[in-house]
């Protein structure tokens, strides 16, 4: 049910009052520190470190931390080694895992661990600074600090002239990063970088930089002083703002990351507190500014102009929880679309005062984060605001990760919602103004596009959730392969018991609803098998024992009771095992274990936890993992098309896993398909035999219908 705000309107400020509130200057030194904290520096989209809040709300807010934290959960790790011990030929390994956590925050804000870092190890900041040629600044008051930055107001006090703009303006932003920071392990800050190629040739919302270099301990950038952020335009009026105002600073941002995008880079951290308006009573009062480049990625290689390689890492993340794109969340390679989506967050923040996924906490905060945010249709988000904002929603969460944004199309979306008079517009959309004329001209032919682009397309999220299951099916030599599902524990041995009997081995398990679903074919390789049924997931004891005995586990199903089905076979080519159980999907040993020569080999899961199988001499020479909280469908075919196929899958209610592989010696046949049905597949297995594609994989979980 759609969520209603509760006094936001009550006494509320409007946006040219709070922007005028911002602009006026202190008249005594208490007011003087207060108004002074709230200006924000260009250079770090920084938030003031101890700015008085203005309602509970805000101080909840600010309390928040912004930035996550990869969370590992305690675990339990089997291995069997074969090289251990060259005496005993093998040894069994077993031990506790546990990980330290730390938790970033969702909202605006500075990473404390960082913070305190920087503040308790570093140098102190020097009183005056020269850099690359630059005046003499006398370092003042402190406007805030980031994870790695923290941002000063430095005055001119020798060199240049008095001019109020350009390189020898009077009032500057000084952003001093410690030589020892993250954002310096190879040299100058990143963003340095960034700020040079994405201001080459002229730059429109985004600050300049005026000189760089490094004094003492620090690196420093002199950079242009901006006024107020949109947060806290935001926060001194009512916490929302009027559709006028948020389609302006819609069809600007869109017009600002046009040519951000132009110059081959995607800013990774697009939020309210990294948009800034100019300074208060000048000519750029109304101008917007993009800033904070330090998370920026190239989307484009820079030699070929080819879009850089699709990828997934679950334990990467970059960008702020609250606005992060979903894609994001999960790891993927930024693109695009990712500012994108963080924008229309950002546009949906700024306007309804509230985002359903706020107010999460604990260890898991990111997970819950981005599990709402898939749940949560365009059409509940954006209840309370005008059609554009859900249009506006709809395209960019659809965008494919190599898929060139129609800019045009998308600040027509907001056209209507602007005054006609640009000049009195809450916020200068001079930038957009090309982009709209251009739209205007080719109207006739953009509704042609349109109606181009109305044919169905396959979607890349949208859809409903749904718990189905997940087959894969390879291409085989004509062999003999039989199925049994809905099996209750009583009947396995039964069925088990015959398919042997008829010369035919499990090649693979999966459960769903406490009953057993089980794939015995003729064509493994196995030698002898042996199983167990138990009412924990994996047990410990049995694997051990099995392992002393030469037996490698080939397939393992968990149920949502907790009990568990592990084969174990004779016949591999394994020589080495381990395995892991764990609460949340442990991308992070996966990882490890990659490095030292293993690949995973089995999957499943009982109720919300994983287990995962890891084995060397896998036949594999290269591994990936698609992770989901609906299906990813984008990311197998792209996988697909790199040479790589699944070979496991699980699946728990809220995420869908496939590990997909290389393998060492190239398939005769590789022809590889999946379905997702909800009801067990066994009309489509039989007709998949017709065409000598056999059952290689299977689990019931997560996906979309």
């Amino acid at each position: 049910m759609p969520e209603l705000r509760r006094g936001v309107r009550r006494g509320r400020v409007t946006e040219a009052v709070a922007l005028n509130q911002l602009a006026q200057k202190p008249t005594d030194k208490k007011q003087r520190k207060s108004t002074g904290k709230t200006r924000k520096a260009v250079a770090g989209g920084v938030t003031e470190a101890a700015e008085r809040p203005r309602t509970r709300l805000a101080a909840r807010k600010l309390k928040e931390e912004d930035k996550v934290i990869i969370q590992e959960n305690p675990v339990l790790v089997l291995s069997k080694d074969s090289d251990s011990d060259k005496k005993k030929g093998k040894e069994v390994v077993g031990e506790e895992e546990k990980k330290v956590m730390a938790i970033g925050n969702d909202s605006g804000g500075s990473n404390k661990a960082a913070a305190q870092e920087e503040e308790g190890n570093t140098a102190p900041f020097p009183e005056r600074v020269q850099v690359g040629g630059s005046p003499l600044y006398k370092v003042e008051r402190k406007l805030g600090k980031g994870g790695f930055g923290q941002v000063f107001v430095g005055r001119r006090i020798s060199g240049g002239n008095e001019r109020s703009a350009g390189a020898s303006i009077l009032e500057v932003a000084l952003k001093f990063e410690h030589r020892s920071s993250k954002g310096c392990n190879y040299g100058p800050p990143h963003e340095w970088q960034v700020y040079k190629w994405v201001t080459l040739g002229g730059s429109h919302g985004v600050p300049r930089v005026h000189f760089k270099g490094r004094q003492g301990d620090y690196y420093v950038m002199v950079m242009d002083m901006l006024g107020p952020s949109l947060w806290d335009i935001w926060n001194t009026s009512g916490q929302a703002m009027s559709s006028e105002m948020v389609a302006c600073i819609a069809v600007e941002s869109l017009s600002i990351l046009e040519k951000m995008h132009a110059k081959g880079y995607v800013h990774g951290d697009v939020k309210p507190e990294n948009f800034l308006l100019g300074q208060p009573s000048t000519s750029q009062e109304k101008k917007l500014f993009l800033v904070d480049l330090g998370l920026a990625t190239k989307w484009r290689e820079g030699g070929s102009g080819q879009h850089v390689e699709y990828d997934q890492r679950p334990d990467m993340f970059r960008g702020t929880v609250r606005y992060a794109s979903a894609h994001a969340h999960l790891g993927r390679t930024a693109s695009r679309r990712d500012d994108l989506e963080s924008l229309a967050y950002t546009l949906i923040f700024l306007h309804r005062g509230r985002l359903p996924w706020q107010g999460y906490q604990g260890d898991n905060k990111s997970f819950l984060v981005c599990k709402k945010k898939m749940a949560t249709s365009p059409d509940m988000l954006c209840c309370f605001c005008p059609p554009p904002f859900k249009q506006f929603l709809e395209i960019v969460v659809n965008m494919k990760f190599d898929e060139e944004p129609n800019y045009g199309k998308l600040v027509s979306l907001f056209q209507d919602l602007l005054g006609e008079n640009p000049a009195i517009r809450p916020i200068n959309t001079e930038g957009a103004q090309k982009i709209i004329f251009q739209v205007g001209q080719k109207r006739g032919r953009l509704s042609i596009g349109e109606e181009e682009e109305d044919v169905p397309r396959k979607k890349v999220r949208l859809g409903v959730p749904a718990t189905q299951w997940i087959s894969i099916y390879n291409a085989r030599q004509p062999m003999k392969q039989r199925y049994h599902y809905n099996v209750a524990d009583i009947r396995l041995a039964q069925h088990i018991e015959r398919g042997i009997a008829d010369g035919l081995l499990i090649s693979c398990v999966s459960s769903c609803s406490n009953l057993w679903a089980l794939i015995m074919d003729a064509g493994t390789g196995f030698t002898n098998q042996v199983y167990e049924l138990s009412p924990v997931f994996l047990h410990k004891e049995w694997i051990m024992e099995q392992w002393e005995k030469n037996y490698y586990i080939s397939s393992i199903a968990g149920a949502t009771n907790g009990s568990s089905l592990v084969v174990m076979s004779k016949g591999t080519q394994y020589t080495q095992q381990s395995y892991k159980v764990s609460d949340s999907f442990p991308f992070k040993w996966i990882n490890k274990k990659w490095r030292e020569g293993f690949h995973v080999t089995s999957m499943a899961t009982a109720g919300s936890r994983w287990g995962v199988v890891m084995s060397r001499n896998s036949g594999y020479s290269e591994q990936v993992v698609e992770l989901d909280f609906l299906y990813p469908s984008e990311g197998i075919h792209r996988r697909w098309d790199g040479g790589f196929r699944i070979t496991s899958t699980a699946a728990t209610t809220d995420q869908a896993a496939l590990i997909l592989s290389i393998p060492r010696r190239r398939l005769v046949d590789e022809t590889q398909e999946t379905l997702r049905t909800s009801q067990f597949p066994s009309t489509h297995v039989k007709e998949k035999w017709g065409k000598n594609l056999y059952l290689a994989s299977l689990s019931y979980g997560r996906t979309v219908s």
